[in-house]
């Protein structure tokens, strides 16, 4: 017997999208999964299918029908456009935003632009209309759950916390929120939080968090500029020659043919290559524990890594393409290595963002922030396989 549903509530309108006089005929699988999914019961058994008319959909906000233009104001001088779309175009997912742009629908003063470049004021930006579905809608609807972090340093213009691994920094593809979107919901008396620059998801250590526009643009100089200092706590695989200390090597983002982003070493000759500089210094080297010293015949090496260039995931690129993968890494590390290193308790990939230098946009005093290593990465240097007992004191 076929179960027809016979009248639908707007929830399920909505989830359904439909918004017509359709025949409706639903099996038993599609009746559970639509209850399941708006937690409503509405619907009965019939021999056939029925003609109901389902009402149309209703939104808050009426979807665009033709594109809107955005011009960009002083605060707004010197950002990329990816992270200025980010904050403009709220609810809209990132993967949505980087394929308007990579589309040519996204136009700077009538033509093309690319993700990555600055923004300058007075540019007039194209936006093309932009059509979110109901679980998207509904989803923008929902509320980050409010999260409070350890907090570095704060005052009246930025603030910097101690990001603990597994958490992403801001909501996006397969992330329903991060890091930014619950600082917003716990602290509401704030106008406006930004993200001053990023650490992947697995990465732990020092995030800076803009309370201005205006400051949130003289930090991102800086680190455009070259004029701060982030040091990172990395343990890799073998032994690292303590004469490389400098990797100068320019690198490629790409896609993998599921969307999947990635980075390779390239050459300069690579016109989508960008420059990227790394500084390396050897903290602490150990021999490879019995068990793993076939994967990892030269032990592991703890290395301070320095960046003078901020590009995604470099210090496991340049790491990597170097013979000496960051134990943990999954996506470019020695996926045999990671498998066996939850022998030695560790389970996340040890990269730390440790160390950062920066002078004061308001006060110009150079500010040296340091964020110690989690316990759980603690644990693994002190255990029996390394018996590291102060990282601090090594350096």
């Amino acid at each position: 017997m076929r179960r027809v549903a016979t009248s639908l509530s707007r929830k399920a309108c909505e989830f359904l999208g439909r918004a017509c006089c359709v025949d409706f005929a639903l099996n038993s699988r599609q009746i559970k999964h639509l209850e399941r999914a708006t937690g409503e019961a509405h619907y009965r058994q019939l021999d056939a299918p029925v003609t109901i008319f389902i009402a149309p959909p209703m939104s808050s906000a009426p979807t665009p029908t033709s594109a809107s233009q955005i011009t960009v104001d002083e605060d707004s001088d010197g950002q990329r456009l990816d992270n200025f779309l980010i904050r403009e175009l709220k609810g809209v997912p990132k993967t949505h935003i980087y394929r308007i742009i990579r589309s040519g629908e996204v136009r700077r003063n009538k033509g093309r632009v690319r993700a990555d470049d600055r923004l300058v004021k007075g540019d007039v930006l194209r936006i093309p209309p932009i059509r979110l579905s109901a679980q998207v809608d509904l989803k923008a609807q929902t509320p980050a759950p409010a999260r409070d972090f350890p907090v570095v340093f704060e005052d009246e213009c930025f603030l910097v916390i101690n990001k603990p691994a597994g958490v992403a920094v801001h909501g996006g593809s397969g992330v329903s929120h991060g890091v930014i979107e619950q600082i917003r919901q716990a602290r509401p008396q704030e106008h406006l939080l930004e993200l001053v620059h990023r650490l992947d998801r697995e990465t732990s250590g020092l995030l800076m968090i803009a309370k201005k526009k205006s400051i949130l643009k003289a930090l991102q100089d800086q680190f455009r500029e070259r004029e701060t200092g982030k040091t990172y706590y990395a343990l890799v695989k073998g032994s690292w020659p303590g004469s490389r200390k400098v990797i100068d090597q320019p690198l490629h983002k790409f896609l993998l043919p599921n969307g999947e982003r990635r980075v390779k070493v390239t050459d300069a000759q690579d016109p989508d290559g960008q420059r990227s500089i790394s500084l390396v210094r050897v903290v602490q080297r150990w021999p490879a524990p019995p068990s793993l010293a076939a994967l990892t015949p030269q032990g592991f090496s703890l290395l301070a890594v320095t960046i003078k260039t901020g590009r995604t995931h470099q210090i496991r690129v340049h790491l990597s393409s170097q013979g000496h993968p960051i134990a943990g890494d999954d996506k470019y590390g020695d996926f045999d290595l990671n498998r066996v290193l939850p022998q030695l308790g560790l389970k996340r990939m040890f990269l730390h963002a440790w160390q950062l230098r920066v002078t004061h946009p308001k006060t110009n005093d150079v500010l040296e922030l340091m964020a110690p290593l989690p316990d759980e990465l603690v644990s693994v240097l002190s255990g029996p396989h390394f018996g590291l007992e102060s990282i601090q004191r090594q350096n």
